[in-house]
């Protein structure tokens, strides 16, 4: 759909049974607000515009399950769009100008896919345990903005792919060691301190194995408490059997696991047992 550098109001009263709405590439400063009578849309594509911001009536698209909104000049996104937006799977605003993320974006529990990568983010909101169905997550080149992580994001139960690279992060919270699902995980391009590079560049068995020992052995203060004990209520991780060893579990384990995607070329993959520090369920992959 071509236009302007503006939509008119009126154009909306003829699109209300559209179901997907192309306005990529067109030089929009801004949409309209009368977006938010698209009762049946399903579908935006705004990628590739001037929008500086999206009207807060857009959470009135409650059918909208797609938005594109990467490669414009967006510095926020409205506070409640998560509380409204309750069917959307894939959200896409990368190559933007953001800060944050709204902390109501944790409520989006549809959510399957969040490319928030070459912006300015500061940080990533708190709560994400809420995004059960969360598969995929690349909030990488922030470059020197984002700097830390949520201790949330070991929550993130459906994760499969995470990509981190080219931050300024120095260490990943103990408990993406739990992250059982993940199978791509990229940091290139940080200072990491923890974990070291070496183990690093053993893989992700390396890396999960890593950081589990250090959730099970390390500073046992408050805070960490009531995390282990959100972590076993979310069932990803079981500190009762952490100091399990059973040789036959444990090679089932590396057999289960052979499929994944490594960081690098994993090397000595025997030496990782993981299953000690996960639950055990006929679904592990």
């Amino acid at each position: 759909m071509k236009t302007g550098q503006n939509i008119p109001e009126s154009l909306t009263a003829r699109l209300l049974n559209v179901v997907v709405l192309d306005l990529h590439s067109n030089q929009l400063k801004s949409l309209p607000n009368s977006i938010g009578c698209l009762k049946k849309l399903k579908v935006l594509n705004a990628a590739g515009n001037l929008l500086s911001f999206l009207p807060k009536t857009i959470e009135n698209c409650r059918c909208l399950e797609e938005l594109n909104a990467n490669f414009n000049k967006l510095s926020m996104i409205p506070d409640t769009i998560g509380y409204e937006l309750v069917n959307l799977k894939k959200l896409s605003v990368n190559s933007n100008k953001l800060l944050y993320l709204p902390h109501s974006i944790s409520r989006l529990t549809s959510l399957k896919s969040l490319d928030a990568r070459l912006n300015n983010l500061r940080s990533l909101p708190e709560n994400l345990e809420n995004l059960i169905n969360l598969q995929v997550l690349n909030v990488s080149q922030n470059f020197q903005f984002l700097e830390t992580l949520p201790y949330s994001i070991g929550l993130l139960i459906s994760l499969v792919e995470l990509d981190l690279s080219y931050n300024r992060i120095t260490s990943l919270p103990d408990s993406m060691g739990c992250l059982r699902k993940l199978q791509k995980l990229s940091v290139e391009g940080n200072p990491l301190v923890s974990p070291p590079m070496e183990v690093v560049e053993q893989g992700l068995h390396a890396v999960k194995e890593y950081l589990s020992e250090k959730m099970t052995t390390g500073h046992h203060g408050p805070k960490k408490k009531s995390w282990v004990g959100k972590l076993v209520r979310y069932k990803t991780f079981n500190e009762s059997t952490r100091n399990h060893r059973n040789t036959e579990e444990r090679e089932g384990l590396i057999s289960e696991y052979r499929s994944i995607e490594a960081l690098a070329s994993p090397r000595n993959l025997g030496m990782f047992s993981p299953r000690r520090f996960f639950l055990h369920k006929n679904n592990l992959h």
